[in-house]
């Protein structure tokens, strides 16, 4: 049984003291672009000026939610704060999670929820926040249904005549030929063996550079705290499961990342963010959350995936896999419905 109004852990409770304090962060929005101005607007700053501005907006919302659940410099009103922890939360952010799944948990202003307080306790503590594990012995196991505010908003239709406009063209656009590039920085050999071994899986070469770049940044040693090994970053069981022997070797990792890569392409019929996003946080994730996963890392990395492959679907080989039974799902979730 939680206490009925118990401290949040400090890290967590850092309220806005001021109004004042909310509009200083309003200068964060801006400083990315003063650096844009300051330097040559070449693709690379324009996309790291982006992040920078996206991950601003997004503590900005986490600060004003705070100061509507406190009361600090503006009125207390915590379905406001809710609705701002909410949209963080959405992007990832794992102390509005936090903050959101406790404010569930112990009916602070809003209708005490535990099935929802699990949900953002359990996003959280998937990015580390041990504070949110602890909660979850509290209000009990994840929960797999995902709270309303959690949908993004359906895309708006474009107007009749954009549409026309759309469905009379072709060729792809100008953006689409330059998202499709190669990291500037991939050694040669590495592409070069990319471009020999593609056509072998059926798969866009661009996507596997843009995934390598992604996991190594072209470090054929490289091993991250996970245990994920070479170029591809393959886990011992994926590089089990693709008859991998040596991740270390590069034409060994490229294969069995292909062979991953083409799998996901057809278990998610092509669709690159959801691809991106499994191979990433893995495929059941992506299933339970019914779309990209509310993990900033998991963001963060389909971002940098499609600064280069650009096509929102790539073709894939149905007979490979049978799709994800929960397309269907994450389709609905897409859509809005």
């Amino acid at each position: 049984m939680l206490g009925a109004q118990p401290r949040r852990a400090s890290a967590h409770r850092r309220p806005a003291r001021s109004v004042g304090r909310l509009w200083s962060w309003l200068g964060l929005l801006a400083l990315p672009f003063y650096g844009l101005c300051q330097a040559q607007a070449t693709p690379e700053l324009i996309a790291e000026v982006a992040r920078e501005r996206a991950a601003a907006q997004i503590t900005l919302w986490r600060l004003e939610a705070t100061a509507h659940e406190h009361g600090e410099g503006v009125a207390r009103n915590a379905v406001r704060a809710a609705a701002l922890y909410c949209k963080a939360a959405r992007e990832g952010d794992a102390a509005a999670q936090f903050a959101l799944g406790w404010m569930l948990a112990h009916g602070r202003g809003v209708p005490r929820d535990d099935t929802q307080a699990a949900f953002f306790f359990g996003a959280a503590a998937a990015q580390g926040d041990a504070h949110a594990q602890r909660m979850l012995k509290q209000v009990g196991a994840v929960s797999e249904v995902m709270p309303d505010c959690m949908r993004p908003p359906p895309p708006p239709a474009p107007p009749p005549a954009q549409r026309e406009m759309v469905a009379a063209v072709d060729e792809p656009s100008v953006l689409e030929v330059v998202a499709r590039s190669v990291p500037s920085w991939a050694p040669k050999p590495i592409v070069d063996l990319v471009h020999k071994l593609a056509p072998q899986f059926q798969i866009e070469p661009h996507l596997v550079l843009a995934i390598m770049a992604a996991e190594s940044n072209f470090d054929a040693g490289a091993v991250s705290p996970k245990n994920a090994q070479g170029l591809m970053q393959l886990i011992p069981d994926t590089a089990a499961r693709f008859n991998v022997r040596d991740p270390f070797d590069p034409a060994q990792s490229i294969r069995g990342g292909m062979a991953y890569l083409r799998w996901l392409l057809a278990y998610f019929e092509g669709d690159v963010t959801l691809v991106a996003a499994a191979y990433n946080a893995g495929e059941a994730t992506v299933e339970r959350y019914r779309g990209v996963p509310p993990f900033a890392e998991t963001r963060a990395y389909i971002t940098r995936i499609r600064r280069f492959v650009g096509d929102l679907v790539l073709p894939f080989d149905a007979k490979i896999t049978k799709p994800s039974p929960a397309l269907r799902l994450l389709r609905s979730a897409a859509s809005g419905g």
